[in-house]
């Protein structure tokens, strides 16, 4: 049978996934169903997406017994409640990232799955690319030796309100960051760093406009991050060992190349019937594909993203941020 989507939002990001999802064998995933605090923009997503049900709240998607997982699609600051309000009700959840605002929400919904028996994952969709598999399976061969040193950037220059605004959860720290850091954890393992040392610059709001950001690890391991909403950067990754280095072509988090040694690799991806709003979305499906598999298996949560390198991640962007001086309303006091 088929895996059995509900969308909640009918933004950007939104429209990628319903279009990535498009490209998966229609046997195996069906969107049902799509909610949006506007009902004319969720009425119009439903419409572009053949989606038969259309709900005016996300309330009522969290009802529909025809949901069986629901993708959350909405602005940071909305994760946690929607992913809590999908797992009061029985829905396996796949939630954008960053998961939540702070450590403490991604904690409590870390928990609240485990205790409704629910499949429950943060969407790094990176870690489910044919190029990242490639990456963690050089790695195990020691392709390049001992790792001893991960240099990241991603820097891009944008305008957008998500990024530069303190209500809607900006800065660069949980929209970048994010993925500079769970490649730090996937490279060296789920433990957190020995030290984590960050500077940055803060716009009028209080967000990050910036970010530098130093790991140490055992066995004199080090990571070396940048974000930036101000200059594009090359967005290149480079994994350095004692016997080589593997480079993740930009753009490192959700790329098609990757140059190990002197041997370069493509992982092409499928095209879309649909136009989307972001550089490869049609890799998206990879993260689709890994929910229904884990759904399938009885799993709750996948073993390319733990919930234990969740929350990792999200101890880091509070580490980060505490450094730098961002803080959200929604923060523990």
């Amino acid at each position: 049978m088929a895996t059995n989507w509900g969308i909640a939002s009918a933004g950007l990001i939104s429209h990628d996934f319903a279009t990535a999802v498009a490209t998966l064998p229609a046997n195996e995933h069906r969107l049902v169903a799509v909610a949006a605090r506007d009902p004319a923009r969720a009425k119009d997503f439903a419409a572009r997406h053949n989606i038969p049900h259309v709900h005016s709240s996300y309330e009522e998607l969290a009802k529909n017994a025809d949901v069986e997982v629901v993708y959350v699609g909405t602005i940071n600051t909305y994760h946690y409640e929607v992913s809590k309000l999908m797992l009061e009700h029985g829905k396996h959840v796949l939630c954008e990232k960053p998961l939540c605002m702070n450590q403490r929400d991604t904690a409590a919904l870390l928990k609240l799955a485990k205790e409704k028996k629910l499949f429950f994952m943060e969407a790094i969709w990176s870690r489910f690319f044919p190029s990242y598999e490639f990456v963690r399976k050089e790695l195990s061969a020691k392709a390049i030796g001992d790792v001893v040193q991960l240099n990241v950037n991603f820097g891009v220059y944008l305008e957008a309100a998500r990024v530069k605004q303190m209500d809607l959860g900006g800065g660069t720290i949980l929209d970048l960051g994010v993925y500079v850091l769970q490649l730090a954890v996937m490279v060296f393992g789920p433990t957190m760093p020995l030290s984590l040392k960050a500077v940055g610059h803060l716009n009028s709001e209080g967000v990050d406009d910036s970010a530098a950001i130093v790991l140490t690890y055992p066995g004199s391991k080090t990571a070396v991050l940048t974000t930036s909403s101000l200059a594009n950067m090359n967005k290149d990754a480079t994994i350095y060992g004692t016997k080589g280095s593997i480079q993740i072509k930009d753009p490192f988090w959700c790329p098609t190349i990757v140059v190990s040694g002197d041997k370069s690799s493509e992982f092409v991806l499928p095209p879309t019937a649909q136009p989307c709003n972001f550089t490869n979305s049609a890799g998206l499906r990879y993260e689709a594909a890994e929910v229904r598999r884990c759904i399938q298996e009885g799993l709750y949560e996948s073993p390319k993203l733990t919930h234990e390198e969740t929350m990792i991640i999200s101890k880091m962007e509070d580490m980060v941020r505490a450094q730098i001086g961002v803080k959200y309303p929604s923060d523990p006091q």
